[in-house]
């Protein structure tokens, strides 16, 4: 925009200038023409005056000598010519031609001939000038110089190159002024796009300097940083609401399930048992709500911080810790990385993503199923690869899966808040990362985390050896007989997290229902 205004302050100097100088340089031409025609006009006046004896008695007289050096002084041809054109006396340098001939046409018909009016730099043609010669109103003759223009040219050439080395001069200075006062003008657009950029990405403390540029354009920086200011702390208002409306009713829920359980023995017909049973799963239902809406306050109050973690061993811990439910659900759970993968995120990104993954992959695969956790380097950063053979996803199911509480309409009854994938579309995005998700072949879900790799200057954090230095890990699916009961609730829907982030069941690891990504299953996103 800098550029676009200095252009147009630039082509309106230019205009000026052509309209100002324009009209003086063609002004400059006529008046040193004119100098020099009526020099040549007062000495051919003298020359008819002397010329008129000489033509009546036909007697040169001292004429030639005059015409003679007058040339050798000035550089000047002339002639002198009777009432029938012959040239009767002539200059050395005097040479006839078409200009000369129509000065002698009107000299001779008692007019003053000059020309041409303006001498231009491109004219090369001599200035002519013709004046007749009368006695007692009788036109005897006609003395006739013919003058080079070459001084003339130069002189107006100078004069041009003057006018030229001025408005060169006001066009630098127009140029220098247009940039400070588009600086001046444009500051605060600048800082408002930049300010706007970084708003966009996080960091909605950023603000606008109001000290610089026109009052209106101080007054829109003012306005758009209350503006910005009004939006940050009616945002963090909602999520200090959402954070503390679920954590108060978290010991209400508590209170209400531990009365519900106590009610159980009480229940002797078979229906109060069901519903009884049914009751005890609403509530836990309703504490993985509560969960994953403390997870994702969490998340979105964490976009601004970043951490440097090894992927591929948090991935090993994560698989580690998954096993035992993968195990008895006869899923193979595998881990497919080489080495250490360092990536730049906010804290516990990779640690909840990978449980939202995992633990939808894990639920839809069903028995005999296969998992495949796979860390590797792209595009400049690390992927992340949950693979699943659960059942997929369409792809109105996956545009749909980002959505708060969206749950797939054949999943309405399998546990789950439908917050697991907004809770890991938050912490990816915030970590300036990618999600993408589509079809497995030649079945299931393939669900990927990029993250970017940290600057070379942050060194990589410091850990034990990881457990992917030896070979992965295999979960064969249990043998044959009766399986171990599950308990009911939150702690069945996966293991306890590492010290990295919260446990698996606390609303971090949304299930293949609840829209998280990573799911092999239809309810999954």
């Amino acid at each position: 925009m800098r550029r676009r205004l200095v252009i147009s302050y630039l082509l309106l100097m230019v205009l000026v200038l052509l309209a100002l100088e324009t009209p003086l340089a063609a002004t400059l031409a006529s008046r040193e023409t004119d100098r020099v025609r009526a020099d040549r006009l007062a000495d051919a006046t003298r020359f008819a005056s002397l010329a008129g004896p000489a033509l009546r008695g036909g007697v040169a007289g001292p004429l030639t000598g005059e015409l003679v050096s007058y040339d050798q002084l000035y550089g000047i041809g002339a002639a002198v010519v009777d009432r029938d054109g012959r040239a009767l006396v002539m200059s050395t340098s005097w040479r006839a031609g078409r200009d000369t001939r129509m000065a002698l046409d009107s000299a001779l018909a008692g007019q003053q001939f000059n020309g041409p009016d303006s001498v231009w730099p491109w004219v090369d043609g001599p200035l002519v000038v013709a004046v007749p010669i009368n006695d007692g109103g009788e036109v005897l003759g006609a003395v006739v110089t013919t003058t080079p223009v070459g001084k003339v040219r130069r002189t107006v050439t100078a004069w041009w190159l003057l006018l030229a080395g001025i408005g060169l001069l006001a066009v630098l200075a127009c140029v220098s002024t247009a940039f400070g006062l588009a600086g001046w003008v444009l500051r605060p657009v600048t800082e408002l796009d930049a300010v706007t950029h970084e708003i966009a990405e996080g960091d909605r403390g950023a603000r606008v300097q109001d000290r610089w540029g026109p009052p209106e354009l101080r007054r829109l920086a003012a306005s758009f940083n209350h503006m910005a200011a009004v939006v940050s702390d009616v945002m963090d208002r909602q999520r200090a609401f959402v954070a503390h409306a679920s954590h108060q009713l978290r010991n209400p829920l508590t209170a209400l399930r531990l009365r519900v359980e106590e009610l159980g023995p009480s229940v002797t017909d078979q229906d109060g048992r069901a519903e009884h049973r049914l009751a005890l799963e609403e509530t836990d239902r309703l504490a993985l709500v509560l969960d994953g809406l403390l997870t994702l306050a969490r998340a979105e109050r964490e976009q601004n911080e970043r951490v440097t973690v090894d992927a591929a061993a948090v991935a090993a811990s994560r698989v580690a810790a998954w096993e035992p439910l993968a195990r008895h659900r006869s899923v193979v759970l595998r881990l497919a990385a080489s080495g250490p993968a360092y990536a730049r995120t906010v804290p516990t990104a990779v640690d909840q993503a990978l449980d939202a993954l995992i633990d939808n992959a894990i639920k839809f695969s069903g028995d005999g199923g296969e998992v495949t956790v796979a860390v590797r380097h792209v595009d400049g950063g690390t992927a992340l690869e949950v693979r699943d053979t659960g059942p997929g996803m369409t792809s109105d199911q996956l545009d749909q899966a980002t959505e708060r509480f969206w749950r797939a309409p054949d999943a309405q009854n399998i546990e789950g808040a439908g917050l697991g994938l907004t809770i890991v579309a938050v912490l990816v995005d915030a970590s300036d990362g990618r999600l993408t998700m589509h079809p497995g072949e030649p079945r299931g879900l393939v669900a990927e985390l990029w993250f970017p790799a940290p600057p070379a200057a942050d060194p990589p954090p410091t850990a034990d050896p990881p457990p992917y230095a030896d070979p992965p890990p295999t979960v064969d699916a249990p043998p044959a007989g009766p399986a171990a009961p599950v308990v009911a609730g939150p702690v069945a829907a996966g293991p306890g997290r590492s010290a990295g982030g919260p446990a698996a069941s606390d609303g971090s690891v949304g299930s293949a229902s609840d829209g998280s990504v990573g799911s092999g299953g239809t309810g999954a996103g």
